[in-house]
């Protein structure tokens, strides 16, 4: 057993050091890589010198819209918010610690009445959030 993991061990670097080959014909990277975005009928330039020109076709619908990850409008930060929602929220999570009913605490005799109630309220609040986001952008969906 002692005699096959040392033949192993000799046979492992020699064949890592045999793999060893340029990348390409001349074993270097090229001197520029060039990104273009395309519109329309444009056709993609044609490479120059040592160049490589990676292209990409934009769509027409989305040419002149905001990108994707730039078209969330988050909530503010609680420190920028009115303070009547600052009240808002300490009424309700002084509700939950209390274990009043409809509020979906583990607390309390009456807490448990409120998790269908609260579910709804979040889908409302995430639905009105989608709907805020999609007028904001000219053209949402």
């Amino acid at each position: 057993m002692i005699a096959l993991l040392s033949a192993a061990m000799l046979v492992l670097p020699t064949g890592a050091m045999a793999q060893v080959e340029p990348a390409g014909d001349t074993g270097r990277a090229p001197q520029r890589v060039r990104s273009v975005t395309l519109e329309g009928d444009e056709k993609c330039p044609v490479a120059q010198g040592d160049e490589v020109v990676v292209c990409s076709r934009l769509n027409p619908d989305e040419q002149f819209r905001i990108p994707k990850p730039l078209r969330d409008s988050a909530e503010p930060a609680a420190k920028n918010q009115a303070w009547t929602n600052r009240v808002a929220t300490a009424d309700q999570v002084s509700r939950v610690a209390g274990g009043l009913p409809d509020t979906c605490s583990p607390v309390g005799s009456g807490g448990q009445t409120g998790c269908a109630l609260a579910i709804n309220r979040a889908w409302a609040a995430e639905r009105r959030a989608a709907e805020k986001n999609d007028s904001m952008i000219p053209g949402g969906r």
